[in-house]
Formats: structure tokens, C-alpha cells, sequence
């Protein structure tokens, strides 16, 4: 990546994509009646990236989720979401950064979308995920590794 020829930093998104998707109704049709509390919802979110070619990158945004627990569970999900980006006249310094924080803050509401459309196609009232800071879930992830590289 070039650096300090002039040309403002750029993000391109290429391509978006469902790598993988999963969702289970274990204890349907039982589920899909009325529950006398609401369930306890648990969410998880992950994000990688890799190189694909100069300048070019392969994000994944990995949300899995259940509703319920045990003989309550409600249903469960999992999405691995990708995207392909080209970032142009990025300083390196800051490469990490945006491919952790930017490129899944573009893919979320995209993911959202369809995991809500298949929470709603398994028989369960409308399921949408907030908002998700990935600044603040890569600042904590980065003071995580640095305090496991100080008792290393």
C-alpha cells in the first residue's frame, strides 16, 4: 500500500457474501407456542480477515447466537459472512484497523438481514441484533492479547 502520495485513503467492498448459515428449531413444533418468559438470548461475534492479493482482503463476520437453553431452547444460529475489500492509499499502520472495525461495520446490517429473515421463516417473531461497536469489541480484543503477551 502506498503511503504519503497525496491520494485520499480509500475502502472498496467487492463482494458480500453467506459462506456458511445454520439455524435449528430443535423442539419445534413445541417452540413456536407462547412462553411464559422471554428467553434468555446469547450472542457471539467474530471477525477475521486474511489477504487475498496486494491490497485486496477477505473479511469474515461470524455471529452465532441462541434463544433459550436446554429443554428451552428456542432456536439457535450461526452465520459466517464474508466480504472482499480493497483498500487503496491506507497507511499499514492503520490496515488492522479497518479491516476489524470498517469492513464488518459495512457487513453487519447485511448479516442482520438475513439472520433475521430465517428467525422469522422458522415460525418466531421478527429477531433483530443491535448495533454492533466494532471499535469498542477491537479495543478490548487488543488489550486482551496485550495483557496475555505481559504475563507471557
Amino acid at each position: 500500500m502506498a503511503e504519503g502520495n497525496g491520494n485520499a485513503p480509500q475502502l472498496e467492498s467487492l463482494a458480500q457474501y453467506v459462506k456458511d448459515l445454520s439455524f435449528e428449531n430443535p423442539n419445534a413444533p413445541r417452540s413456536l407456542g407462547p412462553q411464559e418468559t422471554a428467553p434468555n438470548i446469547s450472542i457471539e461475534v467474530n471477525v477475521n480477515a486474511k489477504p487475498l492479493t496486494a491490497g485486496e482482503f477477505e473479511v469474515e463476520l461470524q455471529l452465532s447466537g441462541k434463544a433459550g437453553e436446554g429443554e428451552g431452547l428456542l432456536f439457535n444460529f450461526e452465520i459466517n459472512f464474508g466480504g472482499v475489500f480493497r483498500l487503496t492509499d491506507i497507511p499499514e499502520m492503520h490496515v488492522h484497523q479497518v479491516l476489524m472495525i470498517e469492513c464488518p461495520r459495512l457487513m453487519f446490517p447485511f448479516a442482520r438481514a438475513i439472520l433475521a429473515n430465517a428467525v422469522r421463516d422458522g415460525g418466531f417473531p421478527p429477531f433483530l441484533l443491535q448495533p454492533i461497536d466494532f471499535a469498542a469489541l477491537y479495543q478490548a480484543r487488543m488489550a486482551e492479547l496485550g495483557k496475555q503477551q505481559m504475563n507471557s
